[in-house]
């Protein structure tokens, strides 16, 4: 019962959006995903996927992206990132889940996910606003922060030895100068989070290590060359 996570699958087998457009790296990475995810995950494994996860623009036209992640090893715990626009209520979600049978697959939103003694919680995030941000994006990263707290009040209220956050845009802003998101996570002692969202040359200025005491890992695919990254052994 290992944890892996890996996020912005990005993929698009119901819709023509290929990935190699951004560079050679991602050519047949979906094979390449497949082979590596199914070499090191078992059918008892977790896998958290942090977002951007299918170009669909409707959960009707995910279904053979669904298809894809269901054929891969192990339970997998989806989050929402900000090129999820298929992303529905949580009852259609779940509809959706049972017609297919997709049955290896949950989502999380506004809850959180008992695995083992670890609980895992999370939101999307948001960019971090500036002071001529408009008033919109103030709304949504203020929205984000509140339902990170309901996640984590979720995860708390299951009584497990540790909560893990997982989220799509990073917790902090590069300069670390707003660690809104982590401060909350402290609250509630959280020492490891994991997201996604950034590609490419973002990785170079990526925060990952230790932040105010909790561990960040960045879990982008083409971050971690399309392979799951082991996040915690049974």
């Amino acid at each position: 019962m290992s944890i892996f996570a890996i996020s912005d699958l990005h993929l698009s087998l119901g819709c023509d959006k290929p990935m190699d457009v951004f560079g050679s790296k991602w050519s047949n990475y979906t094979e390449r995903m497949y082979r590596a995810w199914n070499s090191i995950v078992s059918d008892d494994d977790l896998v958290i996927v942090p977002g951007d996860i299918s170009w669909a623009m409707y959960i009707d036209d995910a279904v053979a992206d669904f298809e894809y992640i269901h054929s891969l090893k192990g339970r997998k715990l989806l989050l929402k990132g900000n090129h999820d626009y298929w992303w529905t209520t949580t009852s259609k979600m779940n509809k959706f889940l049972s017609e297919h049978s997709f049955d290896s697959i949950e989502v999380i939103r506004n809850n959180a996910y008992l695995y083992g003694n670890t609980a895992i919680c999370g939101t999307r995030g948001w960019n971090f606003p500036s002071s001529d941000s408009d008033s919109k994006d103030k709304r949504i990263f203020e929205r984000e922060k509140q339902r990170l707290v309901l996640s984590l009040e979720a995860a708390k209220a299951t009584g497990a030895e540790e909560i893990l956050v997982a989220m799509h845009y990073p917790p902090i802003d590069k300069p670390g100068l707003r660690p809104d998101f982590l401060n909350i996570m402290k609250e509630y002692g959280v020492n490891r989070c994991i997201y996604g969202h950034l590609h490419a040359a973002a990785h170079a200025s990526a925060p990952v290590g230790d932040y105010l005491g909790i561990n960040l890992k960045l879990v982008s695919c083409d971050y971690l060359n399309f392979i799951p990254l082991l996040i915690k052994k049974s």
